[in-house]
């Protein structure tokens, strides 16, 4: 592997930038793909691009065949993360689930009665406030944002910050009445169309969850539908 891969990688793995390590097996020639937010070579082939965009997608390695042979694609993917804002009874049926499907979770409550590790044990906490906490935490394009509060002093500081990030997923719980008097606030915020488009307000499928495990599995499974089955993106690549 050449030095300057190498370096870039380092990089892309200490900013949480997906990425795909390209190498063609007869040759040895390397590339560097990404999916998102990085701007580079349009030269690539888009069968390349598009097997690329799968193996992020399902954080599996393959090898695919081209013109110059085959071209294995090794997956460099941050760690999936999810901020749940609101340490209420969905937050505790939530958290053992999404474990369960990898993500490393954390919980942010500034009420320290609700967000206490009695409630959650072994999940990272924090009672800052939501704007304070996740500027700290830095959430990325493997994180999945979750408020739950119903209490716009909570939760709308957290969906400001989400909605300045990449992140993957945004979701706020609420009626249609709550999210649209909360769209009015953002509104008034200075966010527009673009980012009301981000949020999954009312959160969830619309499976008729009604208990608190119901509507985290209408949560998880609708966080699973974004980071899988993503709005179609450009590939690009480095020399």
């Amino acid at each position: 592997m050449k030095q300057e891969i190498l370096e870039q990688l380092q990089q892309d793995r200490a900013e949480k930038r997906p990425v795909v390590l390209a190498t063609f097996l007869k040759t040895g020639e390397q590339r560097l793909l990404y999916l998102y937010g990085k701007k580079g070579l349009k030269d690539i082939d888009p069968r390349i691009g598009e097997a690329a965009r799968a193996a992020l997608l399902e954080d599996k390695a393959r090898t695919v065949e081209t013109e110059q042979g085959p071209l294995f694609l090794n997956v460099f993917n941050p760690p999936l993360r999810l901020i749940l804002v609101g340490a209420v009874h969905i937050a505790q049926a939530l958290v053992p689930m999404a474990q369960l499907t990898g993500y490393d979770v954390a919980v942010i409550d500034p009420r320290s009665a609700f967000g206490s590790p009695e409630r959650f044990p072994g999940v990272t906490l924090s009672n800052d406030w939501p704007d304070e906490a996740m500027a700290q935490m830095k959430p990325d394009l493997r994180t999945a944002v979750v408020t739950l509060t119903h209490d716009p002093k909570i939760d709308d500081p957290a969906l400001m910050s989400a909605l300045k990030s990449d992140v993957f997923y945004i979701g706020a719980l609420g009626s249609k009445k709550t999210h649209a008097s909360r769209l009015e606030r953002l509104t008034a915020a200075g966010f527009g169309p673009d980012d009301f488009a981000r949020i999954h307000g009312p959160v969830g499928l619309s499976i008729g969850a009604k208990s608190p495990a119901e509507i985290a599995i209408s949560i998880l499974a609708q966080m699973t539908a974004a980071l899988r089955q993503p709005v179609p993106a450009t590939v690009t690549a480095t020399a």
